[in-house]
């Protein structure tokens, strides 16, 4: 039977994903898995393109092996990072990872220069320190060579098709993350680029989801023993090809793209510019069929993520399952932080700074690790309750529900817990919506589907979605006006 593939690379992990319409059903079949681990070369963070390069051809190899026919593939990634490509074609340095401390101060010296106002009324884009923008401009800071030969700019899933087809295109989702990307002109905006001093000659032509985007080379055809597959563009930053997945019923709808990044929002027919979504720091990125995630970013999972990789190389180890049964026995309600103070955003040891954190809002700090967690993930609960009110509030939209995509639903007690933070049914499913998106997207192109909310119906009528119903109403009301104060969260 003939199968489509969808590469889905995570801040963690990347998978390939194999995908077969079968009677209106969508069979999914994880063909190859493999760790995204960032590298500390002399102090700087950066990603290993190289190996997930090479990872990427072993899933097409596992594809060969088992007489899989291809009809497509796509590539769907994490936001804001690149890499430049020199006059001679090939790559200049390893792409910089977001969390590398070398945009520290730039996205406030920049904002000096350039006002807030300015820059969010041009791209729509919430103000992150790690913002495309902010990168390059931390480059230019810093003389870097890289610049002085770069000739284009990909992001990380441009930059892989680019190795696999020899074709640079940017992908519409994916640039206007970089917070370069116009919505009114529907282009990069040459103004904010010449005002951070880089060509606008290095940002080509931008391919909506769905686009033709190549096919892969005949050397790494050659490499590999494999026909050639053609590649198409989807929707490449992987909440874009989550949200894609969303098994929706209503036009109007809230989702949660969870996993190691919580992103909230709602889908709407062109970016919200105003002044309101401004002051809540919310984001307009780019979506399928030309519409836009009106959403703002939450720290997410990292924090337990960072946790658990703390305990470990202390010689503790806890599987995931283990941590969520000790949070489960732990006293509720006892201690919460902001999963968006600053200082989760890097890399490292985080009970130090989840205690510091309480106790600078006068709260007694957790000390076992079932304490620890329970704090992480009721902030977390309780955060999402927060920010949905705030995206009701600026999409003029009461959400009957949330609808939680993405590896997080496999956290059982979260999705419980979101659901009675907020007060609503959340509806759970399914946990590879990136990889299904990605694959939406190219049954779309094929024209196996007329639409993406005829996507929507067959994927609501392939995967299950669990749902969870709030309870302990009263303990979650009075624990949400706390949490507030305690983490200094406005009316």
């Amino acid at each position: 039977m003939t199968s489509i593939l969808a590469y889905d690379l995570g801040a963690s992990s990347g998978r390939a994903l194999l995908g077969r319409l079968n009677s209106r059903t969508i069979e999914t079949e994880e063909l190859h898995r493999f760790p995204n681990d960032p590298v500390q070369v002399r102090g700087r963070l950066h990603w290993d393109i190289l190996r997930l390069l090479h990872e990427m051809k072993q899933a097409l190899l596992k594809a060969k092996h088992r007489s899989v026919t291809l009809q497509s593939l796509a590539i769907d990634s994490w936001a804001v990072d690149f890499g430049l490509i020199g006059r001679s074609g090939e790559l200049l340095g390893n792409p910089y990872h977001y969390r590398d401390t070398h945009t520290d101060g730039v996205m406030e010296n920049l904002s000096a220069r350039l006002t807030p106002p300015y820059i969010f009324g041009r791209t729509g884009i919430q103000f992150l320190p790690f913002n495309t923008i902010y990168q390059l401009a931390a480059m230019k800071r810093d003389d870097s060579p890289l610049l002085r030969e770069a000739d284009r700019f990909l992001m990380i899933p441009d930059l892989l098709r680019y190795f696999l087809t020899g074709d640079m295109y940017n992908e519409f989702s994916n640039a206007t993350t970089t917070q370069l990307y116009n919505p009114l002109r529907g282009d990069w905006d040459a103004d904010l680029l010449a005002a951070i001093g880089i060509p606008a000659s290095w940002f080509g032509p931008v391919l909506q989801p769905g686009a033709s985007a190549g096919e892969l080379l005949p050397s790494v055809c050659g490499e590999l023993g494999i026909a050639s597959v053609p590649v198409i563009a989807v929707a490449e930053h992987d909440t874009g090809s989550a949200v894609a997945a969303v098994p929706a019923t209503d036009r109007s709808f809230a989702y949660l793209s969870c996993g190691t990044w919580s992103l909230m929002g709602t889908e709407t027919d062109r970016p919200v510019l105003s002044e309101l979504a401004q002051q809540l720091n919310f984001t307009n990125e780019g979506g399928v069929s030309g519409t836009y995630r009106l959403l703002k970013n939450i720290m997410g999972l990292w924090i337990l993520q960072e946790t658990k990789r703390e305990w470990e190389r202390g010689g503790t180890t806890l599987s995931y399952p283990e941590l969520i049964g000790l949070a489960e026995q732990a006293p509720a309600f006892a201690a919460w932080i902001d999963p968006d103070d600053a200082r989760f955003l890097a890399p490292g040891d985080m009970t130090p700074r989840i205690r510091d954190y309480c106790r600078e809002s006068g709260q007694r700090a957790p000390e076992q690790p079932g304490e620890v967690v329970r704090c992480i993930l009721e902030s977390l609960a309780l955060k999402y309750r927060y920010v949905l009110e705030l995206t009701e509030r600026l999409s003029g939209n009461a959400f009957s529900g949330l609808h939680m995509v993405g590896g997080g639903i496999q956290n059982k007690l979260l999705c419980q817990w979101s659901a009675s933070a907020i007060g609503k049914p959340v509806w759970a499913g399914p946990a590879e919506g990136s990889a299904i998106g990605n694959l939406a997207v190219q049954w779309i192109a094929h024209g196996a589907f007329a639409d993406i909310w005829e996507a929507r119906r067959v994927i609501r009528e392939s995967f299950p979605v669990e749902v969870y119903e709030p309870i302990n109403q009263d303990a979650w009301e009075d624990a949400y006006g706390r949490f507030r104060t305690a983490a200094g969260l406005a009316e």
